[in-house]
């Protein structure tokens, strides 16, 4: 759409912004790979430009729900279709013609579902729109954008469970620092906990309070976990954490620390399936629609290597027990693949992981880690990642 962006150089990238009025018609559909992220964020930026566009993904993310952006993006007046019965994608986007009508208008909109990237989506169309934008959530969820987009001298309101911004404004160039990704740091968190002997720290890792889920699950759980060199770095909270090996117990999950932890919990039921007792998760019906339906998945998992797990409508009851070896398959969901190569650190036999190239996705050298950590991994060139 007419950006230059110079990088990655050495972890660096340089973005020339083009303003708010910059963006031009990409030459043909948007494909955005496997990330949800990326379509339901650009879908709220998309909507209010003066062209149209498609947004296509593969075949994972063409099975996930577009509607719940849609739906509120059309209140704003955009002219947006999602396909099939089920609003997946593709997403044609009609900005022309909105903005023949003369733009977005702002909404208040409360979310029926907590989701970040609705709220996100919402918010950055809310930067075009005529007037106010106003956001209400029905538990707390990861608040990134809203703490960027103050970076780059937007205001946004924050007011208990809402957030509001008014259109007209303009973006300031800044410097982002970002921190490691806690969603990645989970894996290893939940490593250091459940092999023998394991004492590890993990630097400069994102802690935000609307990412700490894992943590404080962790926590609860019976994990020994230290947070330290605490510090605000680009106006996000950030810290070194050290993790020993802790004997886990199950418990019965908060449902206010399910938003903060939300994709986290594939690591998470490694743990509990490691765990004296029985874990059980409930509130967690966003775990079904994923880059794959986590609940089932790790379900079988699990059952396969050894543990009992019931899955439910809105989460999983795990038993902990002996971990056995076995073939799972991942369903192309990278966080699964990670998940099921920790359990190999406690599994009695060797774990094949199927389906599994979509780890490069979120996470590109894990398995060069992993190996640095002592993890024993390896990779075919079929289910390479």
């Amino acid at each position: 759409m007419g950006v230059v962006i110079e990088g990655p150089d050495r972890g660096r990238v340089r973005v020339h912004g083009v303003g708010l009025n910059g963006l031009k018609p990409p030459p043909g559909p948007l494909y955005v790979g496997n990330s949800g992220t990326s379509m339901r964020l650009l879908s709220g930026i998309l909507s209010a430009q003066p062209f149209d566009t498609v947004m296509t993904g593969d075949p994972s993310l063409t099975k996930r729900p577009m509607e719940r952006i849609a739906k509120p993006l059309r209140a704003m007046g955009a002219e947006i279709q999602t396909t099939g019965e089920r609003g997946t994608p593709p997403v044609s986007v009609h900005g022309s013609a909105v903005a023949a009508r003369g733009g977005l208008k702002g909404i208040h909109y409360d979310m029926p579902v907590a989701s970040a990237q609705v709220k996100s989506g919402v918010l950055l169309a809310g930067l075009w729109a005529e007037g106010e934008t106003s956001v209400t959530e029905p538990a707390p969820t990861r608040d990134h954008t809203e703490r960027m987009l103050r970076g780059f001298g937007y205001e946004v309101k924050v007011e208990g469970s809402t957030a509001t911004i008014r259109g007209g404004g303009r973006l300031t160039a800044t410097s982002i620092d970002v921190p490691a990704d806690i969603s990645s740091a989970a894996f290893f968190l939940v490593a250091a906990s459940i092999a023998p002997g394991s004492d590890l720290v993990l630097e400069h890792v994102g802690m935000n309070p609307t990412r700490v889920g894992v943590i404080n699950i962790l926590r609860a759980m019976g994990g020994d976990l230290t947070v330290f060199n605490e510090r605000v770095v680009g106006g996000e909270p950030v810290a070194d954490i050290r993790v020993r090996s802790a004997q886990l117990k199950g418990i019965r999950i908060p449902e206010d620390q399910v938003p903060l932890a939300i994709d986290e919990f594939p690591a998470l039921f490694i743990a509990a399936a490691c765990a004296e007792g029985t874990t059980v998760l409930t509130g967690a019906e966003e775990l079904r629609v994923k880059e794959s339906d986590r609940i089932q998945v790790m379900a079988d998992g699990l059952i396969t290597l050894g543990i009992k797990a019931e899955p439910t409508t809105d989460g999983i009851v795990i038993e902990g027990g002996s971990l056995g070896g076995g073939e799972v398959v991942s369903h192309g969901d990278h966080r699964i693949a990670m998940s099921f190569a920790m359990a190999g650190l406690r599994a009695g036999a060797p774990i094949v992981i199927r389906d599994c190239a979509n780890v490069a996705t979120s996470f590109p050298d894990f398995l060069g880690l992993a190996r640095r950590c002592g993890l024993d991994i390896s990779a075919s060139e079929s289910d390479a990642g």
